[in-house]
């Protein structure tokens, strides 16, 4: 069949990439992809939010599958275009896509169904938000109730920090005007938990953890994710089958209760404290950078499940046991500002998986094109073998405007050495 991607980041480029595995896949496209997408798919110049263009595309190519990446598309109400023009799309509604589009939804649903959460106020009135933080203990857990790329999420130490924050949030419209969700602090090793789901049915992917912070040692600000890794060693077999019983398999039922059932990714942000596995936030597609990180260890055809969930029906999900580990190269700056246009040499040097972030092609050769720019991926038989190979390949490229953490899996290999 035909299969379309939309999205232009290395999420997109790991799903390309994994569809590309699969005998069924006859062509590929991506809209709007961008520079290693084109190496694996012909890339559409049709941005992830038009959406009549994106259904008028797929009815004229024919397209058997289309997959949506990014939320915004999500948001935007593509699946939904879809559906109604009877073409066949991977991913949830717009309604359904609030569990990530609306903080407060997201918080409202686990409160009504017993789901394990951080306790939680709205706010719209900066005065009002203010007030209640400051009569609170710091550390203060501010999130901007809408679609902020992953920088929506501020965990301030201090007053100056929140009083900061609740300005960018509801005075400055820093990511556009919404409420921000005041949430109690939890402390413990946050893990991310993805899950393909179809109404009632929950299929488990492994686990992934990903490092939000810009610096080594966690240091700097909140980033979209620096690097990830999977498995996850220090979440053991019997909190994963707590974790879907408790929280994943009862969000795809309320969402069905609801009237909003669920088809997609739905990815869980948990965090394991000494009160038990609780939910930090849910994504309606996949994570970003844990997919290229959890996709590469799938056996099973990607388009078989990708159709099953689509179309509600039956799937098996099998897993390759070795680890993966990848690190971003992010243009130096991000995510504050930060300038595009670098050339990018090296690339045909890496012995591993390199999925294209932030990239375009300019005159033959790839640049950068965004604050997170490559996603070097190692695998190996242990973590510090999958760290040590990924180092080795972010060593062979060449650009005098990125960085990248050199310290990813630091949590799971210091956990290792202490139980050794």
């Amino acid at each position: 069949m035909k299969v379309l991607v939309i999205g232009s980041g290395g999420r997109e480029h790991a799903i390309v990439d994994a569809l590309t595995r699969s005998p069924q896949v006859d062509k590929l496209f991506c809209a709007p992809g961008n520079a290693g997408i084109a190496r694996q798919a012909e890339c559409v110049a049709i941005r992830e939010t038009e959406v009549e263009r994106l259904r008028d595309f797929a009815a004229a190519e024919g397209i058997g599958l289309t997959v949506v990446g990014p939320e915004a598309a999500l948001a935007a109400g593509v699946v939904d275009a879809f559906r109604a023009a009877g073409l066949r799309i991977f991913g949830p509604t717009k309604a359904a896509a609030r569990i990530e589009s609306s903080k407060e939804f997201a918080k409202e649903l686990m409160a009504k169904y017993s789901i394990p959460t951080a306790g939680f106020k709205a706010f719209t009135e900066y005065g009002a938000a203010r007030e209640y933080v400051m009569a609170r203990p710091f550390p203060a857990v501010l999130k901007y109730d809408g679609l902020a790329a992953g920088k929506g999420v501020v965990i301030a130490q201090s007053a100056e920090e929140a009083d900061a924050a609740l300005r960018d949030m509801l005075l400055d419209d820093k990511f556009g005007q919404g409420k921000v969700v005041v949430e109690d602090y939890l402390e413990g090793p946050e893990f991310s938990f993805m899950c393909f789901v179809s109404g009632h049915r929950v299929w488990p992917m492994v686990l992934a953890q990903d490092h939000k912070r810009a610096f080594d040692g966690d240091k700097g600000p909140n980033t979209g994710g620096m690097g990830a890794y999977s498995p996850v060693p220090f979440i053991t077999k019997d909190d994963e089958r707590h974790a879907l019983e408790h929280i994943m398999q009862p969000v795809a039922d309320a969402m069905v209760a609801e009237g909003c059932p669920f088809q997609g990714v739905l990815y869980g942000g948990l965090m394991k404290t000494a009160q038990g596995i609780r939910v930090i936030e849910f994504n309606a597609r996949f994570g970003d950078p844990e997919t290229e990180v959890v996709l590469p260890r799938l056996k099973s055809d990607i388009v078989d499940i990708f159709c099953a969930v689509a179309d509600g029906c039956d799937a098996t999900l099998e897993w390759h046991d070795f680890v993966t580990l990848g690190i971003v190269l992010a243009s130096k700056g991000y995510p504050e500002a930060y300038e595009k246009g670098h050339p990018i040499e090296g690339l045909e040097r890496i012995g591993g998986s390199v999925y294209h972030m932030g990239t375009r092609a300019e005159g033959g050769r790839v640049v950068t094109a965004g604050g997170r720019v490559l996603f070097v991926v190692g695998r190996g038989a242990t973590l510090a073998e999958a760290r040590e190979k990924a180092l080795a390949d972010v060593a062979r490229i060449d650009c005098d405007n990125l960085f990248h953490r050199s310290d990813i899996g630091h949590w799971a290999l210091e956990e290792i050495t202490v139980h050794r």
